[in-house]
């Protein structure tokens, strides 16, 4: 059984003007969970000073995360979902673009296979 799957997505040589932008970042994080099938909730973001943006698109299907690095080029972007239909892969490939990422790998984990379910008495 899976409960969800978590992508680990990490964006390198990325454009430092556009992964240094809040704006920027929030308006293409939210696209790309729009792109991806994804049912926004609410997003929160944050601008760092003297650079970076972090933030977390919250969506029905879990969440979409980012954490920028505009010294290093570099964005690190979680998704998670709970949803076997929504297509992360086309929201990665947005991304990509998006930012200006040259380099570009990510990873898929199944999350909840093999739960145990325990119960105990107090």
């Amino acid at each position: 059984m899976t409960l969800g799957w978590h992508i680990i997505a990490e964006f390198e040589q990325c454009s430092r003007s556009s992964i240094d932008n809040i704006e920027y970042v929030e308006k293409h994080l939210n696209e790309s969970a729009r792109i991806a099938g994804a049912t926004i909730v609410k997003s929160v973001f944050h601008k760092f000073a003297p650079q970076g943006v972090s933030g977390v698109v919250v969506i029905e299907e879990s969440h979409f995360a980012i954490h920028t690095w505009p010294e290093h080029n570099y964005a690190a972007v979680d998704m998670f979902t709970c949803s076997e239909y929504m297509d992360y892969d086309k929201a990665l490939v947005y991304l990509k673009e998006k930012f200006g990422c040259k380099v570009f790998k990510h990873q898929v984990i199944k999350r909840g296979e093999n739960v145990v379910t325990q119960t105990s008495e107090v």
